[in-house]
């Protein structure tokens, strides 16, 4: 059986229990000489000793295994420490991982750090008089991210309450606009109003408490109208429940406001594709994103979202990875249970296929892709418009802004996906090489590298210059 190793997070739970190692290797039945082997990682457990230990300390086995966490947080490390400010360093991948699986803590502290660094140097590159509080603060954005993440982006309380909705309001899922809006105003007292953009400029949704009135703008597609109409229900019924699964987790009240829309937005997506329904549908068109989006009546991104949520225990989908990014690249949604490691402080690798995307607008594109430890994925992406795509809002011409959606999982989950049918999976022709960022990755001679990476010696041959300026370091 696989060995994993748990020594870090072992050591930290025998001393929270505040036991000897000769106290805690006679709970478990072992020797202390194996359990200190154990907490060093200089032993491997094995699934079975693993299995032991979690009944004996009454723990989630998730909680030692999770090999997951350790990778991510890994990852996220050595992207920060790719920065030049610690280029002097020489810090190794092995002097990473190591920190990681002895003192997690102190690498979640690291990164913590770093980012205040970055927070403080964006606070003193602003105005003048910028506020410096900036600095001490972490994104919300970045703290909501990880927040689903920890929770693998699926919430079983709100999976009820969107089925609850559909129990006790009779709804069908080709009239739902019209369901949505009657339970609105049967239940909540709130009239729903389909208003002109020249009313609208700058907005898309607006409920008034006072008049009780729920605006939304005509520019929105239908998809968008009935998701909206979802999304203010989570808030008027479940107000209580957003609040408490996104207190005391999250450090400030922009963060804290964030999840809420963020988990509203999870309710509206299960009252639109309720999970039984949705699942069942993904499975049986092998998870054809065009399909699904026809049944339900929703957008692609909506049913490539969907699709990252399907983790019931014991009818769980496959696990995807999902991503949107804008042409610039900026990454602007990220949620990974298939396992890929995604940049977190900078450019991304832009060998990924949902950046290839842009290159052909609304076509989809399909995608085997490996990473530099050789764990291989197949993913799809395409591009997507975002938000109202109307030529003049607020009587000023705006610009047609265009993202990109990436939808992947590992391998081994391809054979159940459309989209992979006549492509040989282990031909090494269709794999292309990818990374997290040009600074982590390890490959010297990637014709895309935009800069150095972290484990390269710069080596410049003035005479001599290859598709990249960095190909050829040693």
């Amino acid at each position: 059986m696989k060995s994993i190793q748990i020594g870090g997070k072992l050591r930290r739970m025998r001393q929270e229990r505040r036991l000897s190692q000769a106290q805690m290797a006679a709970e478990l039945g072992i020797s202390p000489s194996y359990l200190n082997l154990i907490e060093s990682n200089r032993r491997p457990v094995t699934a079975r000793v693993l299995l032991q230990i979690a009944d004996k300390l009454k723990i989630d086995i998730g909680t030692l295994s999770g090999a997951g966490d350790d990778e991510r947080l890994t990852s996220d490390l050595m992207e920060a420490l790719s920065d030049p400010v610690f280029e002097e360093h020489d810090v190794k991948a092995n002097d990473v991982r190591e920190l990681v699986a002895t003192l997690p803590a102190v690498g979640h502290a690291l990164l913590a750090l770093y980012r205040s660094h970055l927070m403080g140097e964006a606070s003193s590159n602003g105005p003048p008089g910028a506020p410096g509080e900036a600095s001490l603060s972490v994104l919300p954005s970045e703290e909501v991210s990880d927040f689903l993440q920890q929770r693998q982006n699926y919430f079983p309380e709100l999976e009820r309450a969107a089925e609850k909705l559909w129990q006790d309001n009779d709804i069908a899922v080709h009239n739902l606009q019209p369901d949505l809006i009657r339970v609105l105003a049967q239940r909540y007292a709130v009239q729903v109003e389909i208003v002109p953009a020249e009313r609208m400029p700058k907005l898309l949704r607006a409920y008034n408490p006072l008049t009780r009135r729920l605006a939304l703008s005509e520019l929105l597609a239908p998809p968008g109208r009935i998701f909206q109409l979802a999304h203010q229900i989570a808030f008027l019924a479940h107000r209580p429940q957003l609040e408490h699964l996104a207190s005391g987790k999250l450090t400030s009240p922009a963060s804290e406001a964030l999840a809420r829309s963020a988990l509203a937005n999870y309710y509206a997506g299960a009252v639109l594709m309720p999970y039984g329904r949705f699942i069942e549908a993904a499975r049986a068109s092998r998870y054809d994103i065009e399909v699904l989006q026809a049944r339900f009546g929703v957008s692609f991104e909506q049913a490539c979202h969907r699709l990252t949520t399907l983790r019931r225990p014991g009818d769980e989908g496959i696990p995807f990875h999902l991503i949107r990014v804008d042409i610039a690249g900026n990454i602007s949604k990220r949620f990974s249970a298939s396992g890929i490691q995604m940049a977190r402080f900078g450019a991304a690798c832009p060998r990924w296929n949902v950046y290839d995307a842009f290159a052909t607008p609304g076509m989809l594109r399909v995608a085997v892709s490996q990473m530099p430890e050789g764990q291989r994925y197949f993913c799809v992406a395409r591009t997507i418009p975002s938000g109202s795509q109307a030529y003049h809002r607020g009587g000023l011409p705006q610009r047609v802004t265009t993202l990109a959606i990436g939808l992947g999982c590992a391998i081994h989950h391809a054979h159940a996906i459309a989209y992979a049918d006549g492509l040989q999976l282990d031909d090494a022709k269709i794999v292309t090489p990818i990374g997290v960022s040009c600074r982590t990755c390890p490959r010297s001679d990637c014709a895309d590298r935009a800069s150095p990476g972290l484990a390269q010696r710069l080596d410049i041959d003035e005479n001599s210059r290859g598709h990249s300026p960095y190909m050829t370091l040693g």
